[in-house]
């Protein structure tokens, strides 16, 4: 995970845009019922406050209906920006939204973009996107209604998220394998057409299915998530076509020149036997760019962190804990 943050920043105190709509009272109105009126409204936001929820909804982003999972804030200082890997499914990150957002005391907007194409309803008729038309996408949709806002924003990146400070792990025989069946049309298809005809199936085969391919661990939402995303033709064709471009990009030597100049804004967070971003690549960085801040994370949390409350909310803290330490104390 990649967390790039602006140099200076300072977050001033403002208010939520959480205020529920009032019926108007007139001055006759008792005191009785004001207090009363007023009692009411602070339940209801406390317990907005304590029920927070991040869903997904539709935006149309460089002319392509696009998945977006954000929490605003009324007058932000900071947008947090999170761009997931591949798949790159928003709702998946929704416990992540939701801990960031809270950790930031509600003062900043965190905005979680998804793919074109990775999206419950095939909105573009079977059309394939590349990486690079993703990168194209997330970098209009950070010119067009980002940059106009004139506030700090804090880049957060996952997987391949991060191109392109990611290269090929040569050592890991998964990636070796991925990388010569992600080329193949047939490959794609055969799967995309399989998920589809398992998605025929009821319910709780999806869900056993799910959790016997992919993960035990895994939370109910992000067995949820997985079969009613993953189980679609155009959302597996879609992921692993963009598959096939990015092990052709990962093969590119990584751009050491930029990552030395902005290695006072970037951290990177590697895990223990995490082979897509192995501690290789780690040793590799610190040898280029000394000053990238680099963690390593041994709580036994796993690469689909995202997958669980627990590794949300963790990865959530160590995002905190670097803008606290990197970024507001700049």
């Amino acid at each position: 995970m990649l967390v790039a943050a602006p140099r200076f920043f300072k977050i001033r105190s403002f208010d939520l845009h959480c205020i529920p709509s009032v019926s108007y009272c007139s001055p006759k109105a008792s005191k009785g019922f004001l207090k009363a009126a007023a009692d009411q409204m602070e339940k209801v936001l406390k317990t907005e406050r304590n029920n927070l929820h991040a869903n997904p909804r539709l935006h149309n982003i460089y002319g392509h209906v696009t998945e977006i999972l954000e929490l605003r804030a009324e007058k932000p200082s900071l947008q947090v920006l999170f761009i997931p890997g591949n798949p790159g499914i928003v709702s998946f990150y929704k416990d992540y939204v939701v801990a960031v957002y809270e950790s930031l005391d509600r003062k900043a907007t965190v905005t979680a973009i998804g793919h074109i194409a990775h999206t419950l309803e095939d909105w573009e008729n079977g059309r394939l996107f590349s990486l690079q038309e993703q990168i194209q996408h997330k970098k209009e949709y950070v010119k067009e209604e980002l940059l106009p806002q004139r506030i700090p924003i804090l880049l957060v990146s996952y997987m391949i998220g991060i191109y392109p400070f990611l290269t090929m792990n040569r050592d890991s025989p998964w990636q070796s394998l991925l990388t010569k069946s992600a080329g193949s049309q047939i490959v794609s298809v055969g799967v995309s057409s399989f998920a589809a005809l398992v998605g025929l199936f009821p319910t709780w085969f999806h869900q056993g299915l799910i959790r016997t391919l992919l993960g035990r661990s895994w939370s109910s939402d992000a067995v949820h998530v997985a079969c009613t995303y993953l189980l679609r033709y155009s959302m597996v064709r879609n992921f692993t076509f963009m598959g096939m471009t990015e092990f052709k990009k990962l093969q590119e030597n990584l751009d050491w020149a930029f990552i030395k100049e902005k290695e006072n804004r970037m951290a990177f967070l590697f895990g223990v036997d995490d082979h897509w971003g192995p501690l290789s690549l780690l040793e590799e960085v610190s040898h280029n760019a000394s000053g990238v801040n680099l963690t390593i994370e041994k709580e036994g949390h796993t690469h689909a962190f995202c997958c669980t409350k627990a590794g949300s909310i963790w990865v959530a803290n160590h995002t905190m804990d670097v803008i606290r330490k990197h970024v507001l104390a700049s």
